[in-house]
């Protein structure tokens, strides 16, 4: 006869213990596009639906070597993995957006 030893139930519903990250934590994420007019806003516009605190003044960019492409971080105040899955997915969806890291 072998008993299983499990975690109490409280222990097994916290997602937060499932995952790498403590919440609240900054947390960046670098978002890549063709270098168009709107793109910053756009992405910063997301970043700010999911983030009210967002501050679009901490947004870095950068050229790609040929000038076609343009590299967006931004480091939002992650607050959930779920906060974290749905902006990912928000990112990845929209038209502009090549690769999300």
């Amino acid at each position: 006869m072998t008993a299983s030893i499990q975690p109490p139930p409280s222990a097994q519903a916290d997602p937060r213990r499932d995952s790498l990250i403590e919440y609240p934590s900054r947390f960046p994420i670098k978002v890549m596009g063709a270098k168009v007019d709107g793109f910053v806003h756009a992405i910063t516009t997301i970043a700010r639906e999911f983030d009210p605190s967002f501050d679009a003044s901490t947004v870095e960019l950068r050229d790609s070597r040929a000038g076609n492409y343009l590299g967006i971080t931004i480091t939002i105040t992650a607050t959930s993995r779920e906060q974290l899955d749905k902006l990912y997915r928000a990112l990845t969806s929209h038209p502009m957006v090549k690769v999300v890291l």
